[in-house]
């Protein structure tokens, strides 16, 4: 009879088994680490590529042939960008995979159609057939039909009226431009100026889409309609059929004073070479504008503007396409984080020089456009993209001092201090923060023709609320006990009631999730207190059989909200995140997490993520942020390391 000893040889392969793991995890730590660091810029910062959907590259086009300023060789690039982005049954997404939109492939259409495309080709006779059966081109959205009254496409009818003379009224009136959100802002003033000129595009090719059309669009009797359903929607209809009725008889006087105070506006925040707001719709709309009143070619402000936009192209051999915006100081505060996790210290040079770099990117001097609501406020925030001064936001300014705030070095004191000031000053009397602006809440104006967008306003929300907690509480929990205290009664209000939190900024619940349990973990929150273990609960069931997590950015609709298509690296680097906030480093779902992380594909310092999972204005507007599969699942994999080491299996930090 042979006896089998389990006990004993079972021990010793499950410690070599372990130690074997250990090692593993190491070396990819150290070779992520260096493949980071590896893209490095000279001056110390890190910046990714930053993806949206197929209306950038086509407005892009749009832009081109408004101007009669068209470049064949881009173009034929854009074309292979966006057919092969383009849904199998013909229509384009917001983001990869995703349901098709009735704008974005009206949008696609038309830029293939001016590139040259052949209307016949298989690919451009589904879409047409996929837009026809949804309507046709007049139950596009707000700006498509701008864009579509610019090329004579639609009469002006087919717009909601704003008349540029808003510029006029004062801050007291129920519509005013301190109102709406900077990105609102940035977009609508140019915007004010192209329809009141009733600007007419170039268009050198003469090219129309009416076959987009199920009705003429001159026989179209309904383009406005009322965004949400409202009762004050339908007075604002109301209102838009009496603008329309009395427009004309607006005095020339008053038109031109408030077409001078759009452009003195516009002009004043262009932003250099980085651009009207640091945002492509923004930058195409001051260009398109400066032509429409007249600048010549040559003009200064209109050349800098055309070369803001022509900095957000990513060209390839084969494809073009533009970003939507830059990402540098959101990307270099991240990869920091992820690197210090990672055993960078301060003295180490590519952390320094993230650092150092950071630092002089703060605003100290310029007094943006916040300073409305909060005029006693010093500047001291970081903006997302290289510069964008008058748009600071304190997302990017709780990160990046955190970020510095953890390497102890005494260079930093004085950009932490100000940043806190500064985050302080932004926080809105129901204890959250919004992005760029306090108290932007005026949820009325969703209302108005204009908002079909649903994206005009930056109220408070929670993952912008927990950075601002988590930042405090690290800096010095008993010196902003007061503001802490809100945040977190504002993060306890707005809970979902199964336990998760939304995601304003990422996709989604899980972003959001794991943002709060961060926030309340470095508040000094009972991580076992019932209404945190909700939470966590939340996310151990979101968990998938591969031990990885994801979300669906159709979540974004209440019908869909547990939707996922796969695991991704980010997502799931979140949720194993906030779970070691929480306290779980040692369960089975923050083990299974990190072994997904583990052993999921990578590509140079990428882990593989086709899916998006970044969100830039929910139901509207998705970002893929490139770096997210770079250095959040690094961050992850390296802390719960760092965990598993330690005696102490608390995370010290706010993220």
């Amino acid at each position: 009879m042979t006896v089998v000893e389990f006990g004993p040889q079972n021990t010793e392969e499950t410690a070599e088994q372990a130690i074997a793991a250990r090692m593993a995890r190491e070396e990819l730590i150290k070779t992520q680490a260096g493949r980071l660091v590896d893209m490095q810029r000279d001056d110390g910062h890190i910046v990714f590529e930053l993806e949206a959907d197929s209306t950038i590259p086509s407005e892009y086009v749009l832009l081109q042939h408004f101007l009669d300023d068209v470049d064949p060789a881009k173009e034929a690039k854009i074309a292979q960008y966006l057919r092969r982005i383009q849904n199998a049954d013909g229509s384009w997404p917001l983001f990869h995979d995703g349901d098709g939109d009735i704008s974005a492939t009206i949008k696609s259409y038309w830029a293939l159609k001016l590139t040259g495309e052949d209307v016949d080709a298989p690919h451009m006779a589904q879409a047409r057939e996929w837009v026809l059966a949804r309507g046709g081109a007049s139950k596009a959205n707000v700006f498509t039909r701008i864009m579509l009254a610019l090329f004579a496409q639609i009469p002006w009818r087919g717009v909601p009226v704003i008349p540029v003379e808003v510029m006029l009224l004062p801050r007291w009136f129920p519509f005013h431009m301190s109102k709406i959100a900077y990105w609102s802002r940035t977009v609508i003033a140019p915007l004010l100026v192209l329809c009141a000129l009733k600007a007419q595009a170039r268009n050198p090719t003469g090219i129309d889409i009416r076959e987009l059309f199920v009705t003429p669009p001159e026989d179209e009797k309904v383009y406005n309609i009322n965004p949400n359903g409202s009762f004050v929607g339908d007075c604002f209809l109301v209102l838009d059929k009496v603008l329309r009725f009395c427009e004309p008889a607006f005095p020339k006087g008053l038109r031109k004073r408030a077409i001078d105070k759009a452009v003195a506006f516009f002009t004043e925040r262009l932003n250099g070479l980085d651009g009207l707001g640091a945002i492509y719709p923004a930058m195409a709309n001051s260009v398109m504008a400066y032509d429409a009143l007249g600048y010549p070619k040559d003009d200064p402000n209109l050349m800098i503007a055309r070369e803001s936009i022509e900095r957000l192209l990513i060209e390839t051999d084969e494809e073009l396409y533009c970003q939507p915006c830059v990402s540098p100081v959101w990307d270099t505060c991240l990869a920091s984080h992820a690197l210090m996790e990672s055993g960078l210290e301060a003295g180490d040079d590519a952390l320094d020089g993230a650092l150092d770099w950071l630092k002089d990117k703060q605003i100290l001097d310029v007094v943006g456009d916040w300073a409305v609501r909060r005029p006693d406020v010093r500047p001291g925030g970081w903006a997302f993209q290289y510069n964008n001064d008058y748009y600071p936001d304190v997302d990017d300014t709780a990160v990046v001092a955190m970020a510095m705030h953890r390497t102890g070095k005494p260079e930093y004191t004085e950009s932490i201090e100000r940043a806190a000031e500064w985050v302080v000053g932004m926080q809105s009397s129901s204890g959250g923060w919004g992005a760029f602006e306090p108290e932007n809440e005026h949820f009325y104006l969703n209302s108005i023709p204009f908002a079909d967008h649903g994206a005009l306003l930056d109220p408070p929300t929670e993952d912008v609320t927990a950075r601002c907690v988590s930042f405090l509480a690290q800096l010095d929990g008993e010196r902003f006990a007061k503001e802490i205290a809100k945040g977190v009664a504002y993060l306890k209000r707005d809970q979902q009631p199964d336990g998760s939190w939304w995601g304003r900024w990422g996709a989604n619940y899980v972003y959001g999730t794991w943002s709060v349990l961060c926030a309340l973990n470095a508040a000094g929150e009972d991580m076992q207190s019932d209404y945190v273990q909700r939470g966590v609960a939340w996310l151990k069931a979101r968990q998938r059989d591969d031990g990885g997590w994801g979300e669906d950015l159709a979540t974004y609709y209440e019908d869909r909200k547990s939707e996922v298509k796969e695991s991704t690296a980010s997502q799931t680097a979140w949720a194993v995140l906030g779970l070691m906030a929480a306290g779980e480093v040692e369960s089975d779902a923050v083990k299974r997490g990190v072994a997904y992380l583990e052993t999921a594909k990578r590509e140079g310092a990428r882990w593989d993520e086709k899916l998006y999972t970044g969100t830039g204005f929910p139901k509207v507007f998705y970002l893929k942020y490139h770096g997210y599969a770079a250095y959040f699942p690094l961050w992850a994999v390296a802390r719960y390391e760092n965990l598993m080491k330690s005696n102490d299996r608390h995370v010290a930090f706010g993220m």
